[in-house]
């Protein structure tokens, strides 16, 4: 590790998961602290963002999947009568 300053914190470990850690840690010739830096590296990069629904049907391609309808078929509430029945 280089010589920069750092904290120490204390996290709880299922039995499995320390195996799994201490053998990854082994097999690439890391220690078991500097493979746990890097995966909150790599959460805070790109996994710390919860997906909305919103997004999730945006990115997929769901909104405005349906050309030919009205343009407020999602919001106007007199397409909704009936439905969930």
């Amino acid at each position: 590790m280089s010589d920069m300053a750092t904290d120490r914190i204390s996290i709880r470990l299922t039995p499995a998961l320390r195996r799994r850690l201490v053998q990854q840690a082994t097999t690439q010739g890391k220690t078991a602290s500097d493979l746990v830096r890097e995966a909150l590296d790599q959460y805070f990069v790109n996994g710390s963002r919860v997906e909305s629904c919103y997004d999730l049907a945006l990115r997929t391609g769901l909104l405005g999947a349906v050309k030919t309808g009205p343009r407020d078929l999602a919001t106007n509430k007199k397409y909704f009568k009936g439905f969930g029945r």
